[in-house]
């Protein structure tokens, strides 16, 4: 059986906890010396799965953050201070049976009477603000700079470009060549989808009349007796289908849901022709025409894929605890400020600048931004507002991404450190999204990495959280582990608020977990290196480590 080898940041002795407002005092012990801790080795039940994150490494042998022990040893019945967190992200279902009752409200605001009443330029911003209006579908952004610089440039060469022009040309170039890979690929994988269901669909109905039922097996397969040629053909190609679910109609549902998401890419992502951003009246291109969109932070329809995403990642951060539904937050005495800004489709640097602006000067305290890109044309006005969230004391948890990339080789935007250099921001957290399993396979496959743009790792595959119409689904992303450490940082915030974003963020990554096994990065099962070696603090964030370093910071 493996070891875990983890080592944890140095406590010379255990640390009083102090009440926030209770006066009870709390004798807490990090967790460490755990280096002969078994590895689990049976795979986890439907429960499980759904509360693994909040699950703790001594206990459960799972990676989680040590939330119940945190609200078990540590938290009890202290209270803490109201929380503003600011989602920002594809919309949010507010009325959400396990969101509804956590979601900000404007106090200076009276709703529906159409006016400015605590004049900051946007009417009736009750919940928070719209920046898309009805966009849903939006342009990558390498194929808006080529909507752009198409007239300029297309079927020039390099020589007859001016010096002048030159990078400005390079840039175009760069953005062809990414187009035309991208779409190529997508248009393959979607005539491949296409393909298999249309023999997956008559094999499987075939096979479902002969078995009497739908969600037959491997086993029922094998149990036919002198099949025809035909039924073997059958047979040979339904089992290879169950080698990638439970049950064939699991399969098509994956295969319809690829096709939904193909279709989507070409008609919107890809999209040369629509200007999505036209129905909004307003200047992309110009940072200072800033009051658009409207005050519908669900967007035009709350049923729709996208607000999926938001709704998700609230319902991470703050799904209303103990209330018998649904699921638990991370935190409690938290607000939820919601800030529409992220399409299908690359977001606009300008939205996002201003959401970060908007966020913050409505008092929020900690900034999710579950999204990214690799081309920022005016990535100047989000740097810029990242360091005003900075000097305003508000800590921004932001994804890594899901490519299974090296960020210390590649520019992701929005980042607090251009090319590798000094960090623009002191409370900008970058977080990898981690896996259910601890050893080779702790790191999510898909996820970012980075010794210098990644600074700590947290639960991100099959998470499960609120989604709307009060429904609930598993999704998996650094775009779920950002909201995991926001939660976090929400907690401290709440029950230590004499402490900086910048002290909380040192917090996050100094108090979490460590292990020098060698973890898989990307799909490549011969690209490994150490856990510690993939982000700044070489942790994976703990809720009851963080909340005890809290305490004896806070004094």
């Amino acid at each position: 059986m493996k070891i875990l080898k983890i080592s944890l940041f140095a406590v010379a002795i255990s640390a009083v906890m102090s009440s926030c407002g209770s006066g009870a005092a709390i004798v807490a012990t990090p967790i460490q010396n755990i280096d002969t801790n078994p590895l689990k080795t049976a795979p986890l039940d439907d429960a499980q799965l759904k509360h693994w994150p909040a699950m703790d490494l001594v206990k459960d042998t799972v990676p989680g953050m040590s939330v119940d022990k945190a609200y078990s040893d540590i938290i009890k019945k202290r209270k803490g201070e109201t929380v503003i967190v600011g989602v920002i992200d594809s919309g949010v279902d507010i009325d959400h049976e396990d969101l509804k009752n956590v979601i900000w409200t404007n106090p200076g605001e009276i709703a529906g009477n159409g006016i400015d009443d605590d004049k900051n330029g946007f009417v009736d911003d009750i919940h928070g603000w719209n920046f898309l209006g009805d966009i849903v579908g939006e342009n990558m952004e390498y194929v808006r700079i080529i909507r752009k610089l198409k007239p300029k440039y297309e079927g020039k060469s390099e020589s007859s470009i001016s010096a002048a022009d030159r990078k400005e040309f390079a840039l175009y170039k760069k953005a062809v060549a990414e187009y035309e890979k991208e779409s190529s690929e997508i248009t393959t994988n979607k005539a491949r989808y296409e393909q298999i269901i249309s023999q997956l669909k008559p094999t499987h109905e075939a096979m479902a009349k002969k078995l009497g039922k739908t969600n037959y097996t491997k086993e029922d397969l094998a149990a036919i007796k002198n099949p025809s040629s035909q039924e073997k053909q059958q047979i040979a190609m339904l089992n290879q289908m169950l080698n990638f679910a439970d049950s064939v109609p699991e399969v098509l549902e994956e295969l319809e849901s690829g096709m939904k998401y193909f279709n989507g890419r070409l008609d919107n992502n890809f999209n040369m022709t629509e200007d999505f951003r036209g129905i909004l009246g307003d200047n992309p291109d110009d940072i200072t025409d800033n009051v658009y969109g409207d005050n519908n932070v669900a967007g035009p329809d709350p049923t729709r894929e996208n607000v999926k995403h938001g709704t998700h990642v609230s319902g991470i951060i703050a799904a209303q605890r103990n209330n018998g539904i649904g699921m638990d937050g991370v935190a409690n005495n938290v607000k939820i400020l919601v800030v529409r800004a992220v399409p299908d489709g690359d977001e606009y640097d300008k939205d996002i600048a201003l959401a970060i602006r908007y966020a913050v000067d409505n008092g929020a305290k900690v900034l999710n931004t579950s999204f990214g890109k690799y081309y920022s044309p005016h990535a100047d006005w989000v740097y810029e507002a990242i360091k005003y969230a900075a000097s305003k004391d508000v800590l921004i948890v932001n994804a890594a991404g899901n490519d299974g990339l090296d960020l210390d080789t590649v520019n992701i935007y929005p980042n607090d450190q251009f090319d590798n250099g000094s960090e623009m921001a002191d409370s900008f957290l970058t977080v990898g999204a981690l896996n259910f399993k601890y050893g080779g396979e702790l790191v999510a496959n898909f996820s970012n990495y980075g010794k210098t743009n990644v600074d700590v790792f947290a639960p991100g595959v099959k998470i499960w959280s609120t989604t709307p119409l009060n429904t609930y689904e598993f999704l998996q992303g650094t775009s779920m582990a950002a909201p995991e450490v926001a939660g976090v940082a929400a907690m401290i915030r709440s029950y230590y608020p004499n402490l900086s974003a910048k002290q909380v963020k040192q917090i996050l990554m100094d108090s979490g977990l460590s292990t020098n096994t060698k973890v898989v990065l990307g799909d490549d099962a011969s690209n490994t290196e150490s856990f510690s070696n993939i982000s700044k603090s070489g942790k994976m964030v703990n809720m009851y480590n963080a909340l005890i370093m809290a305490d004896k910071m806070s004094k």
